[in-house]
């Protein structure tokens, strides 16, 4: 209760420290101090099999550190898939990306074993506390515009070409 309180008013403990390379220590403790500055006080960061996440802004936001690379990979979702996607939709999100469609920083991400369709950034290094609530505060907004306009051009380019034609 009194770690909340102070959360509320701003008292909170001090982010990590910046700069050093991304251990699975230094991605829980960004993950903790980043998941109480949002209101989930009692968010531990990561499980055990180092998984988290957290809602901001209406967008959800997954995390994931991968031991291999070193890495605190971050996705905001755009979209789950009832079942695969049909032919030419992920190309579709790709070709949004590369024509400039703000992608918040992130890159377009789709996670087969979860048909989840994500816009994600990858961290090597512990970046600065207040650059990453930046980051994921931009993630979050660019997803949901994805999962909003985005999906809906891409569908209409996918699935009704003609219709595009037609207004050319």
């Amino acid at each position: 209760m009194l770690q909340w309180l102070m959360s509320a008013v701003g008292m909170g403990p001090p982010p990590p420290s910046s700069g050093g390379p991304m251990t699975r220590e230094a991605a829980q403790e960004l993950l903790r101090w980043y998941s109480r500055s949002q209101g989930a006080v009692l968010s531990p960061g990561l499980n055990p099999q180092g998984f988290g996440g957290v809602e901001v802004g209406g967008a959800q936001l997954y995390f994931e550190f991968h031991e291999d690379s070193k890495t605190l990979e971050c996705s905001a979702l755009v979209y789950r898939f009832k079942e695969p996607p049909k032919p030419g939709v992920l190309a579709g999100f790709e070709a949004e990306a590369r024509e400039g469609t703000d992608t918040g920083g992130g890159t377009v991400d789709y996670e087969r074993e979860n048909r989840g369709l994500f816009l994600s950034r990858d961290y090597a290094q512990v970046p600065d506390g207040k650059d990453f609530a930046r980051d994921m505060k931009r993630l979050c907004k660019a997803s949901v515009v994805w999962g909003d306009e985005v999906l809906d051009r891409v569908a209409s380019r996918v699935f009704h070409p003609e219709e595009l034609q037609q207004k050319n």
